[in-house]
C-alpha cells in the first residue's frame, strides 16, 4: 500500500514479521553462544539475516516493508560490531529472486518468469544458495558486517548511508546560509539512489 493509505496495522504486521521476526530468531541464538563463550568454549557461529533491495533504496507501495528491510541492514551491521568478541559474526543478504511477493504482481510475474529454454534461470532463487552457503560456512570466518546483493549471477556488497565530504563553515550555519550550502552539496555530491517504482 501507498503510504497515505497504509494504517498502523499494516505497519505493525510487517514489523512483527521481519524486523521482529530477526531479532527474536538471532536472540536466542546469541544468548546460547555468548552463554558457550563465557563458559570458555569456542564458538565459530553466523547471523545471516534476510534484508531486500526494498530496504536498501526504498519501494514505492512498500514503505513499511521497505523500512523493516532497512532495520534489519542496521540490525546486521549493529550485531557484527557488538557480537564478534563472542565468535560470531553476522552479515545480510538481499535476494533479487522470484518470489511468491514478486509473483503476486502480474508485471514482476512477467519479467521474472522461468526460461522456456535452457538459459540461465537469472531469476531463480537458488541462485542465492551458494551465497548464504559460503556466509555459514569456516571459510567466512573473518567476514562481518556486510550487507550482500545477489541477484542473477552477481554477487556485490551494499555500501550503505556513508557520509560525505560536506561543506564545513567551522561555526554554527545561520538559517539563511543553508540553501547555499546544501546547493554546493548536491552540486558535488553523487546523486540519490532512485527508489524501486519510481
Amino acid at each position: 500500500r501507498m503510504f497515505a493509505s497504509m494504517t498502523e496495522q499494516d505497519w505493525d504486521l510487517i514489523m512483527a514479521v521481519h524486523l521482529k521476526g530477526h531479532f527474536c530468531i538471532s536472540s536466542h541464538a546469541v544468548h546460547y553462544w555468548r552463554g558457550q563463550s563465557k563458559e570458555g568454549k569456542p564458538v565459530d557461529a553466523r547471523i545471516i539475516n534476510t534484508s531486500s533491495g526494498a530496504g536498501l533504496q526504498g519501494s514505492i507501495g512498500q514503505s513499511n516493508y521497505a523500512a523493516a528491510k532497512a532495520g534489519i541492514a542496521a540490525l546486521t551491521l549493529n550485531q557484527a560490531a557488538e557480537l564478534q568478541r563472542y565468535g560470531i559474526t553476522a552479515n545480510a543478504v538481499t535476494p533479487a529472486a522470484r518470489t511468491g511477493m514478486t509473483t503476486a504482481v502480474p508485471e514482476m510475474a512477467q519479467r521474472m518468469a522461468k526460461p522456456e529454454d535452457d538459459s540461465f534461470d537469472y531469476w531463480a532463487p537458488e541462485n542465492v544458495s551458494s551465497l548464504v552457503a559460503w556466509l555459514v560456512s569456516a571459510e567466512s570466518k573473518d567476514v562481518t558486517g556486510r550487507v550482500f546483493e545477489a541477484e542473477g549471477g552477481k554477487i556485490s556488497i551494499a555500501d550503505g548511508w556513508r557520509s560525505t565530504e560536506g561543506v564545513d563553515k567551522g561555526a554554527r550555519w545561520e538559517p539563511a546560509e543553508v540553501k547555499d550550502a546544501i546547493a554546493q552539496l548536491l552540486a558535488k555530491e553523487v546523486p540519490a539512489q532512485k527508489v524501486y517504482g519510481t
